[in-house]
């Protein structure tokens, strides 16, 4: 994984190998700054010559994928076609919490209800006078788009970055719903396909819509058929196995399905519904392309079937870091096969000093203080146990205790009773958990297994 450098003046320069910070290191030339993502700085440096950077996004419902990747040209001497070459620097996978935030925001409702439902004093109820900014989202929506902002003025920090890439929509709906559109690139070319396939496979839950057949080869079928009338809009389009799709063949859906008129409704009201939760992930990202505007570069946009079209004909692992490097127009992609930093929010703590019961009743009480002999909940430290059952060398994010006996979430499993006299501090808590995944091949070695 590339290694973030700033200059004496703590301005960003262009990212280093593993072995030259090294080096920088031994000599003297540079210090540590940050272990995650990895940056140092130098000491003897003021400014230096820049490449053109891009970050790229893969905004998800849980995890966004992260890709920063330096950009250039090259020339096909064959047919003298010029195309867009990425070199992957540094890969990132962020986990966001808001299902957390929502059942936090669930508890607390039910906390106030009860309050408002007990025998006590009579509160009057507040009037409906309460409005909604323009622009606003849940908090667990919310969420999703300051932690991408975070990182992506992060890394601006860190790195010389001169343009975004963000995959703005799932599918290009438009164009799925009028494929006879002029103007549109892909219409006329492989990613047509693609494009239809992810979404119906999305649709339909990757089952047969007529016998709920999974695992199997699934076939685009017409629900009604193109020699009665049938367009090539999705809303007319299913999935059906062999079988099925050999035996309806030309007949009216009516005609097939008409010993199972539930399974006709059904059918019938499922092709002309969207995708599930279609509204809140769209709005999520809209909100995060107009923010990405507001950072003064250059943004790029592009769609998941683009994603997939680009990362099958690549032939990259199924990752979120890498469907990052393959958002937007994309011809080659070199140094992909790199660790990838996963990151975590875990939050800052909670303002509550007590746990409750289920009725919602105190049970037990929390510390007043954060910091327990220098140290809180989610630094991260390295713990030299020298003897015991614990002894060894443990690194990972600490919880603290009152009594100085801290645990820590390491890598390979969480080791409780560590003694605070045998943790160094490594990195300060941010609000975020950090680990290393394997290479992306390895990985898929791994869940293969």
């Amino acid at each position: 994984m590339a290694v973030f450098v700033l200059d004496k003046q703590k301005r960003p320069l262009m990212p280093c190998t593993e072995k030259r910070a090294r080096l920088l290191l031994e000599r003297g030339r540079a210090v540590v700054v940050r272990l995650a993502p990895f940056t140092i700085r130098l000491k003897d440096r003021i400014g230096g010559a820049v490449q053109p950077l891009r970050l790229k996004l893969d905004p998800g419902s849980r995890v966004t994928g992260l890709a920063l990747v330096r950009e250039s040209e090259i020339c096909d001497p064959d047919t003298g076609v010029v195309e867009r070459l990425e070199h992957g620097l540094w890969f990132g996978e962020l986990a966001h919490r808001g299902q957390a935030i929502r059942e936090a925001l669930e508890t607390r409702r039910h906390y106030r209800r009860a309050r408002r439902a007990r025998k006590t004093r009579y509160r009057a109820p507040r009037f409906l006078n309460r409005t909604r900014r323009a622009g606003w989202l849940p908090p667990s929506l919310q969420h999703r788009l300051d932690t991408t902002l975070n990182w992506v003025q992060r890394l601006r920090r860190l790195a010389p970055i001169t343009a975004l890439s963000q995959e703005l929509v799932r599918f290009d709906t438009q164009a799925l719903q009028n494929p006879e559109i002029s103007g549109v690139e892909y219409q006329r070319g492989e990613l047509a396909g693609y494009e239809v396939r992810e979404y119906l496979l999305e649709k339909w839950h990757r089952t047969c819509a007529y016998c709920g057949a999974t695992n199997v080869p699934l076939e685009i079928e017409h629900i009604v058929p193109r020699s009665n009338g049938g367009s090539d809009r999705v809303s007319n389009l299913t999935l059906a196995c062999r079988d099925c799709n050999q035996r309806k063949g030309h007949r009216p859906i009516e005609d097939f399905l008409q010993r199972q008129p539930a399974l006709l409704h059904k059918i019938q009201a499922q092709a002309k519904a969207p995708l599930k939760d279609a509204a809140a992930v769209n709005a999520t990202r809209w909100a995060l392309l107009n923010a990405l505007k507001t950072t003064g570069l250059p943004v790029e946009t592009g769609s998941g079937g683009r994603t997939k079209f680009n990362r099958t004909r690549l032939n990259l692992p199924k990752t979120h870091a890498l469907d990052a490097a393959c958002v937007g127009a994309v011809d080659q992609v070199r140094d992909w096969n790199r660790p990838v930093l996963s990151i975590r929010a875990t939050g800052r703590g909670v303002y509550s000093r007590t746990r409750t019961f289920n009725n919602g009743f105190p049970r037990g009480y929390l510390m007043r203080q954060k910091r327990v002999h220098g140290f809180q909940t989610g630094d991260w430290v390295r713990a030299e146990v020298p003897k015991g059952k614990k002894a060894g060398v443990h690194v990972g994010r600490v919880a603290v205790r009152q009594t100085g006996s801290f645990n820590i979430q390491a890598q390979a499993g969480t080791v409780q009773g560590i003694s605070y006299r045998h943790c160094r501090l490594l990195q300060r808590a941010d609000g975020y958990g950090y680990s290393f995944q394997l290479k992306p091949e390895m990985e898929a070695a791994r869940r293969a297994a």
